[in-house]
Formats: C-alpha cells, sequence, structure tokens
C-alpha cells in the first residue's frame, strides 16, 4: 500500500503521512500545524534525555523522526516496511544535515534486528494498527528498549461498538488503509499490559484529532484530479467515501498513550 500510496497521500497529509491534532476540536488552523501539533504531543508523552537512543517505529517519510531529533537532541532509528519511505526520509536527513544522528532501515516491528536494550526509548506514530499481532510488536518494543526506557504511542481505535453499515465503513477504512485491526483504548492498555509494560497513561483525543477527517476529505476532493492518475478514479472515491462516513461516525476515536519498561 504505501510503496504506491506515499506520494499522493503527501498531498493531503503533508510530509506528516499522520492525523493532526486541534486543541479546540475545530478545523481552525492547516493540517500541516496540525500534524506537527500531534507529533509535539506525542513528543510531550515520551521520556528522552540528550544523546539518548530512539526508535521509531512506522517512521514514514522521516519528518516526525526530524522533529524529535532536533528537538530532545536524541539520535533516532526509523524503521518501516516500505523501501520508497526509507529511501525518502534518509534523503530528508540527509538534506537537514542530520544523517549521523537520524538513520532509517526497512525493518518488520514484530521482528525487529535488533538487541536486547539497544534503545533508550521507542514510539509508534499511527503504526500498531497496521500490525498482525499488536502485543507480539509492543513486546519486541519492550525487549529492544533499556528498563527504565520510555515507550509513546499514537493510533486510532474505536470508542465503542459498530454495528449496521458503520461495520462496513470500518472494513472500508482497514482495507485502504492496511489496518489489522482498530482496538479500544481499553484493549490498547491491555495489549501494553501483556506485552509487560507499564501503563503510564492512556488519553482519548478523539475530538481534538477529528478535524483530520474532515481536512482530509476535503483535500482528496479538491485533489481528486491529480490523485486519479496516480491511485485510480475507484480508489479515489472510496477513499473519499470512507473518509466522509468516518467523519459521522461518534466511534471513530484516537488515542495518545505513554508507558515504561520496567
Amino acid at each position: 500500500m504505501y510503496d504506491d500510496h506515499t506520494d499522493p497521500f503527501a498531498r493531503v497529509w503533508g510530509a506528516n503521512l499522520h492525523f493532526g491534532y486541534w486543541e479546540s476540536g475545530v478545523a481552525d488552523a492547516p493540517i500541516a500545524e496540525a500534524t506537527e501539533r500531534m507529533t509535539d504531543e506525542l513528543l510531550a508523552r515520551m521520556s528522552c534525555s540528550p544523546g539518548e537512543h530512539v526508535l521509531d517505529v512506522g517512521c514514514g517519510v522521516g519528518v516526525p523522526a526530524l522533529r524529535l531529533a532536533r528537538t530532545r537532541h536524541v539520535r533516532v532509528t526509523g524503521i518501516s516496511t516500505s523501501a520508497p519511505q526509507v529511501a525518502q526520509a534518509s534523503a530528508r536527513a540527509e538534506e537537514a544535515g542530520l544523517s549521523d544522528e537520524v538513520v532509517f532501515h526497512c525493518g518488520d516491528a514484530m521482528e525487529l534486528d535488533f538487541t536486547d536494550d539497544a534503545f533508550d526509548a521507542a514510539w509508534a506514530l499511527e503504526s500498531l494498527h497496521h500490525m498482525s499481532d499488536r502485543v507480539r510488536a509492543l513486546r519486541e518494543l519492550r525487549r529492544v528498549v533499556r528498563p527504565g526506557g520510555s515507550l509513546a504511542v499514537a493510533d486510532f481505535i474505536l470508542t465503542g461498538p459498530v454495528h449496521g453499515p458503520d461495520r462496513h465503513t470500518v472494513e472500508a477504512f482497514r482495507e485502504g488503509g492496511g489496518a489489522h485491526s482498530l482496538g479500544t483504548i481499553e484493549d490498547y492498555v491491555a495489549d501494553l499490559r501483556q506485552a509487560g509494560l507499564d501503563v503510564i497513561e492512556a488519553l482519548d483525543v478523539s475530538t481534538q484529532a477529528r478535524p483530520s477527517l474532515t481536512k482530509h476529505a476535503e483535500v482528496f476532493r479538491d485533489e481528486r484530479h491529480r490523485l486519479v492518475p496516480t491511485m485510480g478514479e475507484r480508489e479515489v472515491d472510496r477513499m473519499i467515501r470512507t473518509l466522509e462516513r468516518l467523519d459521522e461516525m461518534p466511534q471513530a476515536g484516537y488515542v495518545l498513550l505513554s508507558a515504561q519498561v520496567p
């Protein structure tokens, strides 16, 4: 999915391939500003000191990792299953003059190619819902982050059960977005604990993230003529319908979590 859609999605999301954060719950700021704010919200939930080493699971094209390195003065290793994303991220690090501090590799979060306790902290920004086994991925993070190290997570959730047409909307989102599962806050907390992590915070920010659905649907409609040649008419129209229907679903939510390796 990401190999084909990274560039088209960047036209909608900007270089930050994740949802935004609007404090008021109203889309009163551009997507680019709101996505940086979401990155900062996750940063605020991560404990790391200058010089430490942080793992970015699902690094996209590298923009959040570069922001993390600049603001916290840490080293960052980012992984993605998408070779084109890794190539773009590496080019961004080189352009920013941070290629010594920030590196990117292709990798599988459920089978990390790192030694035990290799990192001081880790974060997963909208990547865990892609995992076929979230607990396995979290156990791998627990393994490669040292005792006392921090983990921060941002992800899509369902705030309640879905029925009827809403189930079809969720399934369309899963198929179009490469999502294996959408859990509740309670599911994520249980998964973190099952993986052996101590949960510090689980914060529902559905209200603050929801304008992303409206904004993204608007841009998909406005940019339809540019997206169709790459993604295809059927796929673009399906994405627009899915975003519009998700925006109408009160159960479509978003969570920020922080945890610690005991």
